[in-house]
């Protein structure tokens, strides 16, 4: 009987132990997805708070710096200006189709044609001509840069060979790169009906050659990295070098191959801005400018919407590539 009672006191125990635990475990839980949360919004607050104070006491030469409802709303507008493009667009559109088919009903034999739409570029189209050209850019230098980051892990003398050329081209800045892009391509990419703009490939080379460089040194370097003894394995097995490179040095070093993609698409991004506003390409580098020589009441405010929409797509480019870094590293967790 006694014995019964222990065993049931003990199980009452561990039952509220158990229980005590699991509290505990809740508890904290509550607490740090408090913190992650609070806190942000807490500093988030604070920054429009001073942004909201100290704007409305700056004077500029297009008035006073707009503040963060007056840049919202400018937002809005410039989303509201898309929609009606958008709405412009198919009504453009419909007009063609309803005035072919009444001329095919009086003639079958007519001819008819679309004319296409030649609009304006929204700021919603110049944000994705941006995209599509930050990653045109950065897959071009991906190809270039992965390989020969393997070449140069693999071979000292490769390695030897290509460090000052990496060394002398990596510091360039793009506005330097820009002219020689632009004369290359004007004189080489020549077409009557050319499968891409010729602004188009000036930005996306001009984002190749400046965002391939993390790439390539940390793909080096990861590939340098990788056990001696699976390379030795590789020789024993006499595998052949397609066989080695996919199934031990690309696997072996693919966190750190992962660290530069992402390293060089921040760079790409931030290169294709300069690029867009230095050669008057399509784009958000392009919006600003424009928006800068416009020099209207709510030029400054709209350049504002610019420079968050920079950050924030900049923002959401990192935190993919740092989920693809996280993939690739089993997990792994990433700064």
């Amino acid at each position: 009987m006694e014995k019964a009672i222990t065993l049931g006191a003990n199980a009452a125990k561990a039952a509220s132990a158990a229980d005590s635990a699991r509290s505990a475990a809740i508890a904290e839980f509550l607490r740090n997805s408090a913190h992650a949360i609070v806190v942000p919004l807490v500093a988030l607050a604070i920054f429009l708070a001073l942004w909201s104070f100290t704007a409305s006491r700056i004077q500029t030469s297009l008035g006073v710096v707009p503040g963060p409802v007056a840049v919202f709303k400018l937002a809005q507008g410039l989303v509201a200006d898309h929609l009606n493009e958008r709405k412009n667009e198919q009504a453009f559109y419909t007009r063609q189709e309803e005035r072919n088919r009444a001329k095919l009903a009086e003639d079958p034999q007519a001819e008819v044609h679309i004319v296409n739409w030649t609009g304006k570029r929204t700021y919603l189209d110049q944000i994705v001509t941006s995209l599509i050209t930050v990653f045109t850019g950065f897959l071009l230098g991906t190809f270039i840069a992965v390989p020969l980051g393997i070449l140069c892990g693999l071979s000292k003398t490769v390695q030897t060979a290509l460090t000052p050329l990496i060394q002398i081209f990596k510091p360039v800045s793009p506005l330097a790169w820009l002219p020689i892009v632009t004369i290359v391509v004007s004189a080489v990419y020549i077409s009557d009906n050319p499968m891409f703009e010729k602004s188009f490939i000036v930005s996306a080379m001009t984002v190749t050659l400046c965002s391939l460089w993390p790439t390539l040194i940390n793909t080096a370097l990861g590939v340098a990295s990788i056990d001696k003894d699976l390379i030795n394995v590789a020789k024993v097995l006499r595998l052949s070098t397609w066989t080695k490179v996919t199934k031990i040095v690309l696997p072996s070093s693919l966190k750190l191959i992962f660290t530069g993609l992402r390293l060089s698409l921040g760079v790409g991004w931030m290169v294709l801005i300069a690029a867009e506003m230095l050669a008057q390409n399509p784009g958000l580098g392009k919006f600003v400018w424009d928006e800068f020589q416009n020099g209207g009441s709510h030029s400054l405010g709209r350049i504002m919407v610019a420079v968050f929409t920079i950050g924030f797509v900049g923002f959401l480019l990192d935190r993919i590539m740092n989920s693809l870094q996280e993939l690739a590293s089993f997990g792994e967790a990433t700064a």
